[in-house]
């Protein structure tokens, strides 16, 4: 072959493999070279970061690559805090702050961007970027930072403002902003910058108003002590990773350590809500409901103003008495459409004082089609038959439950000869003794006690009219058998405490920090019996007053919520075994206890939802 034909065949094959390759690789399009993951960088600023004497309303910061501000009300904050905000802002490379209210003479101000800036391509965060300047001639540069936790639970919490003022009251708290403030970030934690030399009261506040001082009901933490910001130079240690896992060298240099850094604010709501009326309902003639937005501290009067019903109706109440159930006896009373009445309840006021209030509520049944009716009244005829009642019998049941039968209306009697349980011993069941317990004030719900025999079968046999309702309803005949777990498959859990205290109360959780059961400190060891197999936690509070559960703190008389801690680690209990420990719960440091698989990330839902 002719040299020139191999020549024209060798350019033939490449421009052929050249559209082949450029073909398969369509789809991919141009690369444009590895993924850029560094953080803007600032070039330049006006004024300079750290200035004296300025006295303009306008930040400017020039960055090396197009820059956003991201979520500026969440990430960026203003020290002294403003009650104009001012406006933060991203043009290109630039980002501009421009103040809506006038400078205060001889004031250090600092604008913290947390992660709010980031480079408008890769979201590449520059953290915690701080730029501070003075209206004056020198500059504040101390600094004090810490954790903001739940008293109750120990998770961390976002977006709370932590602040300090000068004044040594606790009034000064309610009657004007912060002199100085941070924010928490996503792991709780703040830091308080550009501080003066002094001693100072620090708080920290679900500042809900946007107002910087605390309003009633908003959440808060109080620092017990007075804080003094001080800073040394000491040697320090800068790591440079190679990636996430890997080292890549560790740099010393002296440089300035701020204290204090550790401090644990314990957030907490004071046990005070707003009071009101929600509304009433009435989903059957007999009986209507009340609801309430929190508890009452006193029951609402009602009059009735197209009715008697005076010794003719039934109260039930629920634990936190916000919802209110009136049984109506009378059928006279309960065949109205629309019952009348006043109510005198207590309720809020702006000043945030309970302040009696009468309302006129009228309180009427659904009003339904004529059809509707019909099936309605068919159906109340059909109730009218029998009395219902639930019970929580199982084939396998626990050996530390009781039977509970709950009915659909408050009982008039119960003939407890009409009940009847059973043991059964080789092939017959034998009747056996048991103790009949009433729940509640209403007679709605009550409780067949005894102490079940591991493994053993029994039989629970009711007699048809053994109960009748207030409607006179009477019940129809149930039987129902049930065997007892073994023993075998359940753990217990006991607890010794290294320094005995009276006033701990120690409590399980499951593996979602679901409380299971508290019980007071026994010094020969607190036994939690009954566990089914599983993960489980140890938590414990101080009860300072010995009511048995736990109390948040109060503003007013500067009393902190009692003390929580967390035993730090995770009990995996198997069946049939009994697991020992002693804890000292002074041993780790209170932001250190609670296992990690319990901690729930800093949010602003944490804050919003305690």
């Amino acid at each position: 072959m002719k040299i020139k034909t191999k020549i024209k065949l060798f350019i033939v094959i490449s421009g052929i493999s050249f559209l082949v390759y450029s073909c398969a690789n369509k789809a991919q399009g141009p690369t444009g070279g590895p993924k850029d993951t560094t953080p803007p960088k600032v070039m330049k600023s006006f004024p300079n970061n750290g200035a004296l004497n300025f006295k303009k309303k306008q930040i400017e910061i020039d960055f090396n690559k197009m820059v956003s501000i991201e979520k500026p009300n969440d990430n960026v904050i203003i020290s002294p805090p403003q009650s104009k905000q001012p406006d933060v802002k991203a043009f290109g490379k630039k980002v501009t702050v421009n103040f809506n209210q006038d400078l205060l003479d001889s004031t250090t101000y600092s604008v913290s961007f947390g992660d709010g800036i980031v480079d408008l391509n890769e979201k590449n965060v520059l953290k915690n970027y701080l730029f501070s300047f003075s209206t004056g001639n020198q500059i504040d540069t101390l600094k004090i930072a810490g954790t903001v936790i739940n008293a109750e639970d120990l998770n961390p919490l976002a977006g709370i403002i932590v602040g300090i003022y000068s004044e040594k009251s606790d009034s000064v708290f309610y009657k004007k902003p912060f002199l100085r403030i941070g924010r928490t970030d996503d792991k709780g934690h703040f830091s308080i910058n550009n501080i003066k030399k002094g001693k100072y009261k620090v708080y920290a506040l679900g500042d809900t108003n946007h107002d910087f001082y605390f309003q009633p009901g908003e959440g808060l933490a109080l620092c017990d002590s007075l804080i003094s910001p001080t800073s040394k130079l000491e040697q320090m240690r800068d790591t440079v990773w190679k990636d996430s896992t890997h080292v890549d060298s560790v740099h010393t240099y002296m440089g300035t350590h701020f204290l204090p850094d550790n401090l644990a604010l314990r957030f907490f709501k004071e046990n005070k809500k707003r009071q009101y009326f929600v509304k009433a309902e009435r989903k059957e003639p007999f009986v209507f409901d009340l609801y309430f937005n929190t508890t009452l501290s006193k029951l609402p009067e009602l009059k009735p103003l197209n009715f008697n019903w005076d010794n003719k109706y039934v109260l039930q109440k629920n634990l936190a008495m916000d919802s209110l159930t009136y049984w109506i006896t009378d059928s006279t009373v309960w065949k109205t459409d629309t019952l009348k009445m006043s109510m005198t309840y207590l309720k809020t006021d702006s000043l945030f004082q309970l302040q009696p209030v009468t309302d006129t509520i009228n309180v009427s049944m659904r009003k339904v089609n004529l059809n509707a009716k019909l099936k309605i009244k068919k159906a109340q005829l059909k109730k009218l038959e029998s009395l219902k009642f639930a019970n929580n019998i199982t084939s396998s049941f626990e050996i530390y439950s009781p039977i509970i039968l709950t009915f659909e209306a408050p009982l008039a009697n119960e003939d407890i000869s009409k009940i009847k349980l059973s043991q059964k011993i080789d092939s017959t069941y034998k009747q056996i003794p048991f103790k009949w317990q009433r729940l509640d004030s209403i007679h709605m719900t009550f409780a067949i006690n005894y102490k079940w025999v591991p493994e053993m079968e029994y039989k629970l046999e009711i007699d048809s009219a053994a109960f009748t309702s207030i409607y006179n309803k009477a019940s129809k005949k149930i039987e129902g058998s049930f065997k007892v777990k073994s023993l075998d498959e359940y753990s217990s859990v006991k607890i010794y405490l290294a320094t005995f205290n009276p006033k701990v109360m120690l409590q399980v959780l499951d593996s979602k920090d679901v409380l299971l059961a508290t019980k007071p400190a026994s010094e020969k060891g607190t036994v939690f019996e009954y566990l089914k197999p599983g993960d489980y936690y140890v938590r414990m509070f101080i009860d300072e007053n010995g009511n048995g559960k736990w109390d948040t703190g109060d503003l007013a008389t500067h009393r902190q919520p009692e003390e929580v801690y967390y035993y730090p680690k995770k009990l995996t209990l198997m069946a049939n075994w009994e697991f020992e420990e002693t804890w000292d719960y002074t041993l780790v440091p209170l932001l250190e206890q609670k296992p990690a698989e319990l901690m729930k990330s800093a949010s602003k839902k944490n804050e919003v939802n305690y």
